[in-house]
């Protein structure tokens, strides 16, 4: 089976079988026969996901991160690997993401059984990523036997063509927090409605005042999301609404913006309290950091792309979506990039988290070659 097989085999099977985060069993299960078919040893620290380690010739240790689970999206594609569950597919490529580096580890076993392997390699099949920071509850529960050097990951990025790859260093992507405002009125008939609290008019003002903070509170040079993405409230036509809820997230990659807007929305509960009469509370979910990329991990990344002719492209501004890898610089420094998956002719053209996403395998071709010239960069 030649590499391009392994990478088309691995990938369509995963893809036909998605499984959403801390549920990916049969995943976990797919990766561990592997594993076992190439005497990789391994070990899981969680229910899910896998961590496999190879020794290599130096005393130092390299680790490369893969995220394992599936988005709540029913696919649209109509290619013969499908999504077998419906409302369920990898609609953000971690399918290929588990392939490539199931294809690296491959490749390192082969160096290790010739006594070639430069490095000790640590594989990071690490699950949800897109819920419940699968990466920080991975760190917790795992204890390396060894000083980790750095950690590696890749993203697929259909917004660019196939053999680019996009880097930055610092921050790369943005931090993800939520925010829920719950409000609690009064109830009262239609008919006497000025005996009442109504939820209603406070959410509201919440909610005009929410897409005010950009404009007003924080620099315009910045890009920051604070979307809303779902509210109600009431629960009779004919009476005052007791009860409001809104919940959004906020993406921003400066900590600084960070602490602004939570500051505002909490003065912005107190005072619509105040105002409107209605108990106002606002809580915050604190979700993923921004991924910072080392500085000095640019050299033997740029060098390695370098060598494979791939084209690397530069972004002057990180992206505003949330990414657990950021978690992994509790444990060393850490680089992450993204290889352009856009191809035009055969139709893969369809963003992230969208039912029509999809990819060639031969990306994941350059994915595995990527990790083997970083490997003998660092």
């Amino acid at each position: 089976m030649t590499d391009l097989e392994f990478a088309t085999h691995h990938r369509r099977i995963l893809h036909q079988h998605p499984e959403l985060s801390m549920q990916e069993f049969r995943t976990t299960e797919h990766i561990i026969d592997f594993l076992k078919q190439m005497d990789i040893p391994f070990e899981r620290p969680l229910k899910t996901g896998a961590v496999a380690f190879l020794k290599g010739n130096s005393g130092r240790t390299v680790a490369y991160r893969a995220d394992i689970d599936a988005l709540p999206i029913h696919e649209e594609n109509d290619v013969p690997y499908r999504s077998t569950v419906d409302g369920v597919m990898h609609a953000c490529g971690h399918d290929g993401h588990t392939t490539a580096l199931m294809l690296f580890a491959k490749r390192c076993k082969v160096l290790a059984d010739e006594g070639k392997l430069a490095h000790n390699v640590i594989f990071l099949f690490q699950p949800s990523e897109e819920t419940a920071a699968g990466a920080s509850q991975l760190i917790d529960a795992w204890q390396p036997e060894m000083d980790i050097e750095a950690v590696f990951g890749v993203h697929m990025m259909p917004n660019e063509d196939e053999g680019k790859v996009v880097l930055r260093d610092d921050e790369i992507t943005a931090s993800a927090t939520e925010f829920r405002f719950h409000i609690n009125g009064a109830s009262a008939h239609v008919a006497a409605k000025h005996e009442g609290v109504s939820s209603i008019e406070t959410l509201l003002h919440i909610a005009t005042q929410l897409t005010q903070l950009q404009h007003f509170h924080l620099n315009g040079l910045n890009r920051n999301i604070i979307h809303i993405g779902n509210l109600n409230a009431g629960e009779a036509i004919n009476t005052v609404a007791s009860r409001g809820y809104l919940e959004g997230t906020i993406r921003t990659y400066e900590m600084s913006d960070l602490d602004t807007i939570k500051s505002r929305m909490s003065t912005l509960a107190r005072t619509a309290t105040e105002l409107f009469g209605s108990e106002v509370e606002v809580t915050f979910n604190e979700g993923y950091p921004p991924v910072m990329n080392v500085q000095t991990l640019r050299r033997p990344v740029e060098t390695a792309l370098s060598s494979l002719e791939l084209d690397v492209v530069e972004n002057d501004k990180p992206y505003l979506f949330g990414e657990d890898f950021s978690f992994y610089s509790r444990l060393a420094p850490s680089y992450f990039v993204f290889f352009g998956s856009r191809n035009e002719e055969k139709g893969f053209t369809s963003s992230l988290h969208t039912p029509a996403f999809d990819l060639d395998e031969k990306v994941l071709m350059d994915v595995a070659d990527y990790y083997e010239a970083l490997m003998n960069e660092i």
